[in-house]
Order: C-alpha cells, then structure tokens, then sequence
C-alpha cells in the first residue's frame, strides 16, 4: 500500500495537478488585481463614484453605532454586514476565470482535434496497409 501510495504522489498526474493548482493560484491573484484595480473602478466612475468594495448593508449596529464610513470602520465596531460590493468583485471575477478556462479547453480541444485522424482517414490507412500486405503475399 506504501508503494501504491509513492507511485500515486510521485507519478506524472499528480505532479502535473501539483503544477496546475499553484498556476492557478496564481492565476487567480491576477484575475482578483484584474477586477479590483481595472475593470471595477472605471465601472465605479460611470456610476458616479461609486467604490464596490465599500458597498455593504448593516444588518446589526456595533459600538459605536452607524452610520460607518467604510467596511473597515463597521467592522472595527463589531458591526454585522452584508458586503454587497465584496460579493460583485468575486462575482465579476468568477466570471472572467470561468470565461477564461472555457477558452483555454476549447483551443486546446480545437488543437487536439486537430490531431486525431478522422475515421475516414483511418479507414483509408488501413485499406492501404490491407492492400500492401495482400500484395506482399502473392
């Protein structure tokens, strides 16, 4: 079982799944800094200033009590929120990886496609070589 196990850990999926994961955390960090320093605040501006991080309800006051001038702030006074704005920023990047990986596996389906014989070119082939060696026989 030991065995089993190290030629598991040690065998080519699971370090190809080992490299795909830290890519895609990777990945992910640059999606996040896409949504958040890019695509959200020029969307923000065309709403009139409006900042989605900042966007938050207060279901619960803390101490002090509301109105908070951030999420920071009611956080910090123990407040209970619901962070709208937080939820739009995963949200809109959720969409972009999601779009994102659906590229990449049809280009990659497209290039393996691109690979595989038909199978009318298979048939060819193997009349081809049925036909060589019923010549070679004679």
């Amino acid at each position: 079982m030991l065995e089993e196990f190290k030629s598991f850990v040690l065998g080519g999926n699971m370090v190809d799944m080992a490299v795909g994961i830290v890519i895609g955390a990777g990945f992910g960090t640059i999606v996040s800094s896409l949504v958040e320093d890019i695509i959200l605040p020029p969307i923000g501006m065309l709403l009139g200033g409006v900042d989605f991080s900042a966007i938050f309800t207060v279901l619960k006051e803390g101490t002090p009590a509301a109105p908070y001038n951030s999420l920071a702030a009611a956080k910090s006074a123990g407040a209970v929120t619901i962070n709208w704005g937080n939820f739009v920023n995963t949200l809109i990047s959720f969409i972009i990886i999601a779009a994102a990986i659906f590229i990449v596996i049809k280009l990659l389906n497209k290039l393996r496609s691109g690979q595989q014989e038909t199978p009318e070119e298979s048939i060819v082939i193997l009349s081809e070589i049925r036909d060589l060696l019923k010549n070679r026989q004679l």
